[in-house]
């Protein structure tokens, strides 16, 4: 068995009013739209209240190069990677050198050596730590990167392995980009970090989550519904509207099958971990599961306080859970989509004191 057994976050200093990021979007995108104004309430019909940034509001309003991006993303994502793993070992009771495999999500900068390296050495983290970095699986990487830990410790059950996502999506934005897409993003898309402790069976002593399955599924051909187009100037957005028709379209059937092979329905499912993507997402998977939306105030919660940080947001919520406690046997899902277009699935249960 794999356990889920601490998780601990981190945040950029500068704290943006959703107010405020909707009045220099409406001054930046005026010129490309004459009707400006009838996009404007995608900015409060998300109920994002508040983002944090690395940069301050200021900085979005000039033209900066890729390579003056991605090198605040390498400083902030060490700087961010670092603090939430510290907070999570801090919560789990344990040191950096206890650690044997780490693995790092991103999908908003990039490095060589990758950014995982790099926490290792600020961390002072034992010289033989495995790495394993994790790139391109945008707002389903959190829930991937669970996937392959807990399979790592079901293999090495005497072995501890970090995750720890980072994702700087505001600093990918691109000032001369006025397509709706990036519009919409600018009301969604925000900066912070995650990490999380998965324990295999013969070390693990905390009360947290057992991790029973996970499911993958890419849906072929809609490698345009999200993700980067890759210019001179850096990672350009791409982030269809159709992604809510999705959810029921595709995930629906996704989570019927993979609740099946356990003999299982959503209504044994008494908690609900979603990535999520959007006020819309979120209420898609409420009404697929056949829940109602107050289920899902945990993933509204981290929404409304952080927006989306990709791969970061549904660690959030596995973070409010985890504080909150499951009961033993329990059942819960893990669920965040991503490019491909994808679908990452996690069933857990609450573990008792062991």
């Amino acid at each position: 068995m794999s356990h889920i057994t601490a998780v601990g976050t981190a945040l950029p200093p500068y704290i943006l009013q959703q107010n405020d990021v909707r009045d220099f979007a409406r001054r930046l995108f005026a010129d490309s739209f004459r009707d400006i104004d009838r996009f404007m309430p995608v900015f409060s019909n998300g109920q994002v209240e508040t983002r944090h940034f690395c940069v301050p509001l200021d900085w979005f309003g000039t033209v900066h190069t890729f390579a003056e991006k991605n090198a605040l993303f390498q400083e902030w994502a060490v700087r961010l990677g670092a603090d939430a793993a510290r907070n999570c070992l801090t919560h789990a009771g344990i040191t950096p050198t206890d650690i044997d495999h780490i693995f790092f999500v991103s999908t908003t900068g990039i490095a060589t050596p990758s950014i995982d390296a790099r926490i290792i050495n600020e961390l002072g983290m034992n010289i033989h730590t495995k790495r394993t970095p994790i790139f391109g699986l945008g707002c389903a990487g959190g829930a991937v990167g669970l996937s392959r830990a807990q399979e790592y410790v079901r293999t090495f059950p005497k072995e501890r392995v970090l995750l720890v996502a980072v994702e700087c999506c505001g600093l990918t934005f691109q000032q001369q980009d006025r397509s709706k897409s990036n519009l919409v993003a600018t009301s969604l898309f925000a900066d912070g970090a995650a990490a999380v402790l998965i324990e295999g069976d013969h070390v693990c002593h905390s009360r947290g989550l057992e991790v029973l399955d996970t499911m993958s599924t890419l849906w072929p051909n809609t490698h345009d519904v999200m993700g980067w187009d890759i210019n001179e100037h850096g990672l350009q957005v791409i982030f269809s509207r159709d992604i809510p028709t999705l959810v029921h379209t595709l995930v629906q059937p996704n989570v019927d099958e993979f609740l099946q092979k356990h003999s299982m329905s959503s209504s044994d499912l008494k908690h609900f971990i979603a990535h999520p993507g959007g006020i819309k997402v979120i209420q898609a998977y409420a009404d697929i599961l056949g829940q109602p939306l107050a289920n899902f105030n945990h993933a509204l919660d981290v929404l409304r306080c952080y927006g989306n940080m990709s791969s970061v947001t549904v660690l959030f919520v596995l973070e409010k859970f985890l504080a909150q406690g499951i009961a033993p046997d329990e059942y819960g899902l893990i669920s965040a989509l991503g490019p491909g277009f994808s679908s990452e699935l996690l069933l857990v249960r609450g573990a008792g004191m062991r």
